[in-house]
């Protein structure tokens, strides 16, 4: 390969989709020449682990990101509950070992891009040390690796978590109901089986990871396995994604883990899923359940992003069209052809399972024999019925049911020589398989609710020669990628699949071809090796991307630097927010009481030190906040301290005295925007706004937040169009809120007139020499942060003479040029933090109230000692 080749790759790309297409463009063009090195025989140019000679250097991006060059294989982690083998014991140390089937395994069966290691339960119990030791060196010779689990654990975290909560809640099944409080009991075990099994399979990773390897964490099982390796290791490269839909909120809210589950996959990378309409649940679950910031690229916490998206899977459709040119597979479909002459062939493949959908698809085929009495002997319906779950009483019914069911329509339209409906329980090895699609006219999928459903992918791959129709359950995911070639029904509808049964036998040649010419080019193009290469690369461009946000995010603020600068100061001023930073926590969950939070509180831990730190001659405090200044003097009535109330409109000096902080402001717009609120308050559940003296705010946050949202911008659309269309006021959008408010009433204004009275106050005569500015504060209100700031070279001396800026006070809060500086401020002696706000102007971040606690008790356990 010659250099040339990525020229293009030092050029900054500044965009997500830029460095994926760049990639993917990389990934095409190794894959061509690989194909012609193959073709040509020419093996000297690739090395024996697959790597093209320059497979080590690195490209630069931007500073030290780089897109990776697809000739360099990435170490790929597979973590299934399941390996992709089943170990049968023949001895104290002989195992016979066997390939599994399954979706995931299939999928992944084409992948030759990474060198992939596979981490996972074998199946089978092995509870010495000679049998792990054994099974582990067996295991290795196929580059897997075995988390040994015990019967008990298993039972409680396979059986009973996974398979009797999770897998019936995802697929709509509901949660199983309790009737005994032992029941309760059994399901909280589960739980706690659950983690520990994750953590076992988290602790075999750690053992086996390599710094730069990508670990794949896969399905249900595995939903805690995120959390537990970036505690481990926070730098890891962890996905997660979801073989099964995943429900909408409402269904997964019933969860009584809900929120634990849902963090736990947070904090992976990226989160995939096979279709956008279960990555929007997810993220729709998210900001429902967890309150937290849906965006277009996924989730948002406090300025962590996890990327949500959809990746559809598929499968290697060379492997089928290999095995259909075998001549032990032609010969099976000359047998069937021969077997099944004179008949249309209708196939059915599934797992005997509730969410299938078989019983609706032999009533659909029945329907459709009695609409249609002239095929009763021109089709037959082939149901291959896997059995699974065998002692389990539900699937013991569910067999019962679909014999009795195809046991009354052959008796019904049977005769001596034929049956309209052949039906096995049992699986099909994959050559009869292959077979078996090769001569089907018509693929009947009617499941009730299914993941993907990889069926109608390889139904579509063995009909190169029959150009057979597929009908497939609108309710499966695959039905949003061969959608436009396939005859979608949905299965509760018995009539709707019968006359498309009708409708498919009956289709014409040219049809036929069509539509299975746009399902044949969308499964040989969409393949499971590319479904893996795009997700690794996306998941690898979501560290890029990471990595530039962390380059915008300030740091988190060192205690110890700010408390010794405090000490070295003479004359401090802290300016402390209220909501958020000075309040007691607050549950993330959305089930919080709203009575509670209607009226911010302040931390009780709080209170002591504030109390130390406004009786220190050399601190002034300052609490400043946009509520109403009742709340304010029902939280710090007991305190000598500096409060400003609406932003710094109005300030409450030590002595307890209230005084106007602003001159007066035009409020002639309050009433009509009063009215538009009230409208939106009465329209929009547990939703509420607050008039205040300069503005008036509407809250959302306890309302749906999509409907909220909804709501809010049609509020904002008719204030702009209407009440406040020539009036002096700003309009400040809030996470959940929407303030109006009169010009000029922002924080960093209403710093300036209090410093102002503070001065003239406490008589100051020497300049302040530290600065602490801590809060958690809308975007329109971080001036307050700048306020500060000094301009560089450093340290400054505000100089009244040079300067009509300079801070000073007249007594009435105002500025003028003839007093003394008073802002000796040196760089390194100012402090501005964010809380719990990761984009922010600020210099530092504190990541809650609690934080903020601790800075202070400490600061003024120091001022005390000192």
């Amino acid at each position: 390969m010659q250099t040339d080749d990525y020229n293009h790759t030092s050029a900054v790309l500044r965009t997500r989709l830029e460095r994926l297409i760049k990639e993917r463009e990389l990934r095409k063009s190794v894959k061509s020449q690989n194909e012609d090195v193959h073709e040509n025989g020419g093996a000297d140019s690739i090395h024996g682990n697959g790597n093209c000679q320059r497979g080590t250097e690195k490209f630069p991006v931007e500073e030290g990101l780089w897109i990776r060059p697809p000739t360099t294989r990435q170490r790929l982690i597979v973590v299934a509950n399941r390996l992709p083998v089943s170990a049968t014991r023949k001895g104290e140390t002989s195992w016979q070992l066997e390939m599994s089937v399954g979706g995931l395994v299939s999928a992944l069966l084409g992948i030759t891009e990474f060198e992939t290691r596979w981490i996972g339960w074998a199946g089978v119990n092995v509870p010495d040390e000679i049998g792990q030791k054994s099974l582990t060196e067996a295991l290795a010779e196929k580059r897997c690796i075995p988390v040994f689990l015990d019967e008990e654990l298993v039972n409680l975290y396979y059986n009973g978590y996974c398979n009797n909560i999770l897998w019936p809640l995802f697929h709509y099944l509901g949660l199983p109901q309790e009737d005994r409080l032992a029941t309760t009991r059994s399901f909280q075990s589960q739980f706690d089986a659950y983690k520990k099994a994750n953590q076992m399979f988290a602790d075999v990773v750690n053992e086996h990871y390599m710094e730069g390897d990508i670990i794949w964490c896969h399905d249900y099982h595995l939903m805690f396995l995120p959390k537990c390796l970036k505690e481990h290791n926070s730098k890891m490269k962890v996905g997660w994604f979801l073989h099964t839909p995943f429900p909408s909120s409402e269904i997964h809210r019933t969860l009584p883990s809900r929120s634990e589950l849902l963090r736990a996959v947070l904090v992976a990378d990226l989160v995939g899923f096979h279709t956008y309409d279960y990555a929007r649940h997810f993220v729709s679950a998210c900001t429902r359940i967890l309150g937290l910031e849906g965006t277009p690229e996924g989730v948002e916490d406090q300025g962590k992003l996890t990327r949500v998206a959809a990746f559809p899977i598929g499968i290697d459709p060379g492997r089928f069209i290999r095995a259909i040119q075998l001549p032990q597979v032609q010969d099976h479909i000359k047998e069937l052809k021969e077997r099944f002459a004179g008949r249309k062939v209708m196939l059915g493949v599934d797992r005997l399972d509730m969410i299938k959908g078989i019983p609706q698809k032999i009533l659909a085929f029945e329907k459709f024999l009695e609409d249609n009495p002239d095929w009763h002997d021109k089709v037959v319906l082939l149901q291959i019925a896997v059995p699974t779950r065998t002692d389990v009483p539900e699937y013991q019914k569910l067999t019962c049911q679909v014999h009795e069911i195809v046991g009354r329509i052959n008796g019904r339209f049977g005769s001596l020589t034929t049956v309209p409906i052949h039906h096995l329980d049992r699986s099909l090895d994959f050559y009869g398989l292959c077979a078996l699609y090769a001569i089907t006219d018509v693929a009947l999928i009617t499941s009730l609710r299914d993941g993907m459903n990889l069926v109608s992918y390889e139904f579509v791959a063995c009909q190169a020669s029959k150009k057979g129709v597929l009908i497939l359950s609108e309710f499966a995911g695959a039905a949003q990628s061969l959608g436009a070639g396939a005859l979608l029904v949905n299965p509760w509808n018995i009539t709707e699949v019968a006359s498309s049964i009708a409708y498919a036998l009956n289709m014409p040649a040219e049809e036929r071809e069509k539509r299975h010419h746009h399902n044949f080019m969308h499964v040989t193009t969409h393949t499971s090796q590319e479904w893996a290469e795009t997700f690794v690369s996306e998941l690898n461009d979501t560290i890029v991307e990471a990595q530039l946000r962390i380059r915008q995010i300030p740091p988190v603020l060192q205690t110890e630097e700010a408390v010794g600068r405090y000490l070295d100061s003479n004359n401090r001023l802290l300016i402390l927010g209220f909501n958020a930073t000075l309040t007691e926590p607050v549950e993330c969950d959305r089930r919080v009481d709203q009575f509670k939070e209607m009226e911010p509180r302040l931390h009780p831990e709080a209170k002591k030190a504030l109390k130390k730190l406004c009786e220190d001659p050399k601190t002034t405090v300052v609490v400043l906040s946009g509520c109403h200044h009742s709340i304010l003097d029902k939280n710090f009535g007991e305190f000598s301290i500096w409060l400003g109330a609406e932003h710094g409109v109005f300030l409450r000096t030590p002595n307890k005295k209230w005084i106007r902080n602003l001159p007066d402001v035009h409020m002639d717009w309050v009433d009509s925007v009063k009215h538009v609120f009230e409208y939106f308050t009465e329209r929009t559940p547990q939703s509420c706004f607050e008039l205040r003296e300069t503005s008036l705010v509407w809250n959302y946050k306890h309302a749906d937040i999509e409907f909220g949202r909804l709501q809010a911008k049609d509020m904002l659309q008719h204030l702009w169009t209407g009440p406040i269309s020539n009036a002096s006021v700003e309009v400040v959008q809030g996470g959940r809120s929407v303030e109006v408010r009169a010009n000029g009433v922002t924080k960093g204004a209403g710093i300036k007139r209090i410093l102002g009275q503070v001065i003239h106050y406490n008589d100051m005569k020497e300049p302040i020499d530290y600065v602490l500015c801590v809060g958690h504060f809308l975007p329109k209100d971080e001036d307050v942060y700048t306020f500060f700031e000094p301009e560089p070279p450093t340290p400054v001396r505000t100089s009244l003479s040079n300067s009509n800026d300079d801070i000073t006070s007249n007594g009435d809060g105002y500025v003028n040029s003839s007093a003394p500086s008073i802002l000796d401020l040196n760089s390194n002696h100012y402090f501005s933090c964010a809380v719990k706000r990761k984009r922010s102007s600020a210099r530092y971040l504190l990541n809650s109230s609690a934080d903020v606690v601790s800075l202070l008790k400490r600061m003024s356990d120091m001022s005390l000692a000192s």
